[in-house]
């Protein structure tokens, strides 16, 4: 079988050495060294001082939604991941769905206004696959109408626009550190702040919101521990070693699929990508399924990716219509991508699909 993703581990007894290092300290979680070092390594590799590893992509958004004191309507994506979405109402807030532009499947910055209610309180879109929202308008937006901004930056580490990374920007930007991304620390995620005194509020929310016997707020437990810090240690060095090779073999897949009756998000200019997926935009949610199908029939494990379009949950109160979205959900598959797929598999698999829609 060729699943859809598939986990990228270090050297083992590179992992081991820092095994040593937590049994010789019997530090295991609350803050310890290690994660302290990967923190100061991923805020260098940032440029930012207001870097703080969490117990997973989730938590990151709830924090980030709770730091900034958002409360009634947020303006958010309907193409995601459902923790985008499952993040908002968890904070007992309402999610306003906001179509998609079909270049690059992020929230269409054109169609924002038009959301915005006196109950509107912040935006939260996602950089699908990576890909830059337009931040420029989306700030502009936000100034205007005293809004607040989050970004879903899951699948954004290791990509930059316009020379800044992806994550520094909004009010927060979140991330998965989850197994199947880029870089990752097993089970985690990042909150990256625009200031200091966002960074320390997330800090005491993720600690229940309390520094020792001193209690300040209501919190939660959003720390990670020195296992998963010692994950991200081993390969947060590793990952710009790697994107030339998934750069090859996002080549290779379009190289055999340019004459093919599919499409793909547009990787726009002045954009430094991290190649985390190949999403292939069908003609037909009839034709994705069957290549779909035939592919597992051949051993060969993809993805709806993403599946259903947020806004037609079943278990949201209100169902609001965004076309787009709905539209790019039924037809878009995603490909087995990642780090150690040869090209023999990457060039069968391709050819695969060549087949049958040709």
């Amino acid at each position: 079988m060729i699943n859809v993703n598939r986990v990228f581990l270090p050297p083992r007894e590179l992992y081991e050495q820092y095994l040593d290092k937590i049994w010789d300290s019997h530090w295991v979680t609350n803050q310890g060294p290690l994660l302290t070092e990967l923190e100061n390594k991923i805020a260098k590799k940032l440029n930012t001082d207001f870097v703080q590893v969490v117990s997973n992509g989730t938590i990151a958004i709830q924090l980030a939604i709770k730091a900034l004191g958002i409360k009634g309507e947020v303006i958010t994506t309907p193409y995601s991941y459902v923790a985008t979405v499952g993040a908002t109402l968890w904070e007992n807030c309402t999610p306003v769905f906001c179509d998609i532009e079909n270049k690059h499947f992020c929230i269409d910055a054109n169609l924002i206004e038009a959301k915005i209610t006196p109950r509107t309180t912040a935006i939260l879109a996602t950089h699908v696959y990576g890909l830059p929202c337009d931040v420029e308008k989306i700030e502009t937006i936000a100034q205007k109408h005293n809004l607040k901004v989050i970004y879903d930056g899951a699948h954004a580490f290791g990509c930059f626009y316009k020379g800044k990374s992806l994550l520094n920007y909004g009010d927060v930007t979140t991330c998965s550190l989850h197994a199947t991304k880029v870089f990752h620390t097993i089970e985690g995620g990042l909150v990256i702040a625009s200031n200091k005194e966002l960074h320390d509020k997330m800090m005491l929310l993720k600690s229940f919101g309390h520094k020792g016997d001193d209690h300040y707020s209501t919190g939660v437990n959003g720390k990670t521990s020195e296992f998963n810090a010692a994950m991200g240690l081993c390969l947060v060095d590793l990952l710009d070693g790697q994107t030339e090779k998934r750069k090859k073999l996002y080549e290779a897949y379009r190289e055999i699929l340019k004459s093919v009756p599919v499409s793909f998000p547009v990787i726009p200019d002045n954009f430094t990508y991290n190649y985390a997926y190949f999403p292939v935009l069908f003609e037909s949610e009839g034709a994705m399924q069957n290549v779909k199908d035939v592919l597992a029939e051949n051993g060969i494990n993809t993805r709806r990716y993403f599946y259903p379009s947020l806004n037609r949950l079943p278990y949201l109160e209100n169902q609001q219509s965004c076309p787009v979205s709905e539209d790019a959900a039924s037809r878009v598959l995603c490909l087995p991508f990642y780090y150690e797929l040869s090209f023999d598999d990457a060039t069968r698999i391709a050819g695969l699909v060549k087949k049958l829609l040709t």
